[in-house]
């Protein structure tokens, strides 16, 4: 039997971080968290409790939705998928060429460098005429989400890069309240699907050391998502890593997706490559390990300085200190056990 009680979007009172087209003077982000000192100031600054807000919002918004769900798909969104299209083909027209090493097939760096030359046009695309001048300030959490030309890698840092983008896109008031549904299931889906071909296609490595993350080389938030994606839904926490569950689901929910993808590109029992989301299964709701996922993704990436070190602040996400007493937003799952 399913969770009991699914909280909707339109019972939330949380937003995500969107202020009524407040006025910014837009400036080239910059690094600012320069040391492992600077990460105190970082955990209480405006820009982490918007971080934290967006995800919880997020996580209320698509309780029980699959990634078939039907949605509005308002004007920026659509411009947002076509931006991914359009990256995605410049990834087709550039095949990964012959070497001798296995990793890190250096045509990954002649798609980024296609990438690079076309980001301004493609961003500015996805703006208002209003909204133009904000390009300077989006461009560099753009160029900085699918993966580092030099190493040759991809992590939890350019996803992390990723999603500023889009909380960005909310803040200055170019996607609004009622875009966050489509902005999750086919934004964020759309992105997922295309790091994973970015992945596979350039053999790309891991940022920093496997398994340092626990989950998945990766990625960290479809795990979050996805598990919200789940409540309220019949599929029990045990039966995710059952073969006909990943082949029922995979195209549904975005946690049962990232299983797929560990399994096909890992071989053996997921027990054994994949310690940690295995003893998730073991859990007894799935409200219970997206707020476990949640704790888990703040100690283990966001307060992690070789991460977080390469974050950009400007005046969109400002490192200023939160107020007193504000409390870190959480969300509100559904309630009841998992039976």
């Amino acid at each position: 039997m399913a969770e009991n009680k699914v909280i909707t979007q339109e019972q939330s009172a949380m937003q995500p971080p969107q202020p009524p087209k407040a006025k910014f003077s837009f400036v080239e982000p910059q690094k600012m968290i320069k040391s492992p000192m600077d990460m105190t100031n970082w955990e209480k600054s405006e820009a982490y409790y918007d971080l934290i807000g967006f995800i919880s919002s997020v996580c209320m918004c698509i309780q029980g939705k699959s990634l078939q769900q039907k949605c509005n798909i308002s004007p920026p969104v659509q411009k947002l998928l076509d931006m991914l299209n359009k990256l995605e083909k410049l990834a087709i027209e550039t095949p990964p060429v012959d070497q001798p090493s296995r990793f890190g097939n250096i045509a990954f760096r002649t798609w980024y460098q296609k990438m690079k030359d076309n980001v301004e046009s493609l961003v500015k695309d996805v703006l208002p005429d209003d909204s133009k001048e904000a390009v300077k300030e989006l461009i560099p959490y753009i160029l900085d989400s699918f993966g580092n030309s030099t190493r040759i890698d991809y992590g939890t840092g350019h996803e992390l890069s990723f999603i500023f983008f889009l909380m960005a896109l909310f803040k200055i008031g170019v996607l609004e309240k009622s875009d966050e549904l489509a902005v999750a299931i086919k934004v964020f889906d759309l992105y997922l699907n295309f790091v994973r071909k970015l992945q596979v296609t350039y053999r790309l490595e891991p940022a920093g050391s496997q398994g340092v993350w626990s989950l998945d080389d990766f990625q960290f938030l479809p795990f979050i998502w996805g598990s919200a994606q789940l409540i309220g839904t019949s599929i029990e926490p045990v039966k995710f890593v059952e073969p006909e569950t990943i082949e029922e689901y995979r195209k549904e929910y975005m946690f049962i997706s990232c299983i797929d993808y560990i399994q096909q590109v890992k071989t053996g029992h997921i027990a054994e490559h994949s310690n940690q989301l295995w003893s998730i299964s073991a859990v007894p709701s799935w409200s219970k390990i997206c707020t476990g996922l949640i704790k888990m993704y703040q100690k283990e990436v966001l307060s992690k300085f070789p991460v977080i070190q390469h974050l950009l602040f400007g005046s969109i996400f400002s490192l200023d200190l939160i107020k007193p007493g504000t409390r870190l937003p959480q969300p509100r799952l559904g309630m009841g056990p998992h039976k």
